[in-house]
């Protein structure tokens, strides 16, 4: 319970065709969807959307909007290119006043509206992407040649 209530940095970009990348602080139990709702805040072109409409994209994989940040930092949970939520040097998820922690790197996650989603599914990057399924193994993955756990 204490966990969900520490806040968190979440580095993302909204993507509607190029990216607007953005930083919004959050409590580590904030549901996707919620984030979501957040995020509609920040661009005067998504007022008009409703959150529902939103879709929350990380290593391309559609996040479903009842899981929260905790349930994946929690569980360490993976995803195509490796954990989707992590505290280490190429993080985008940061506890707030961790100043010690670099983000330049960040692979930040992509907001993107379901209709420009569904107009583009057959284009890349948005053609790789697929539901999560938290009972799936998205396998080992590697930086720079070596296996990382």
């Amino acid at each position: 319970r204490v966990m969900k209530e520490r806040m968190i940095k979440v580095t993302y970009s909204y993507w509607d065709g190029s990216g607007h990348r953005r930083t919004l602080s959050c409590k580590m139990g904030t549901t996707i969807g919620k984030f979501l709702a957040m995020v509609q805040l920040e661009f005067h072109d998504l007022r008009s959307v409703s959150a529902d409409m939103l879709m929350y994209i990380k290593e391309d994989l559609i996040i479903p909007h009842h899981y929260s940040f905790y349930d994946f930092i929690a569980t360490k949970a993976r995803g195509k290119s490796g954990p989707l939520f992590n505290f280490d040097v190429h993080d985008d998820v940061r506890i707030v006043n961790d100043a010690s922690k670099e983000k330049e790197d960040a692979h930040a996650g992509k907001v993107v509206e379901r209709r420009w989603y569904e107009r583009n599914k057959h284009i890349f990057p948005a053609s790789r992407w697929e539901v999560y399924d938290k009972s799936k193994n998205y396998g080992e993955y590697t930086i720079h040649g070596g296996v990382v756990n």
